[in-house]
């Protein structure tokens, strides 16, 4: 007899889990869940693939990210200047990224 997919019910438990934790407000707000989950995979990109031309760039302004939306829903910065300043972190992570001091990123043999 085939057994029946584990989907369903974890769906079901995760979803009433996130349902009963936002409704007792012990949940933070859906911004700050975003805002952590942004700068938390902008650090694992950086711990996982090493610092290279292309982690050097999307490690960092993920954290930005992560951080500006938070500024941002804390109403501690409007979204225009939050913008521009990005504009200039990302920039300077593309120069950055072009120098020589930051290696290539190695590739990995393929296994088979």
């Amino acid at each position: 007899m085939r057994q029946a997919s584990l989907a369903l019910p974890l769906f079901l438990i995760i979803f009433g889990a996130v349902w009963f934790l936002k409704t007792t407000d012990i949940l933070p707000a859906t911004a700050t869940l975003v805002a952590a989950g942004l700068a938390v995979a902008g650090c694992a990109v950086l711990i996982m693939d090493g610092i290279n031309k292309q982690s050097i760039v999307s490690g960092p302004i993920l954290l930005y990210i992560g951080a500006a939306v938070y500024l941002h829903h804390a109403y501690w910065l409007n979204i225009s200047p939050l913008i521009a300043l990005g504009m200039m972190i990302l920039g300077c992570l593309l120069l950055l990224s072009r120098s020589s001091l930051v290696p290539e990123k190695v590739r990995q043999p393929e296994k088979y």
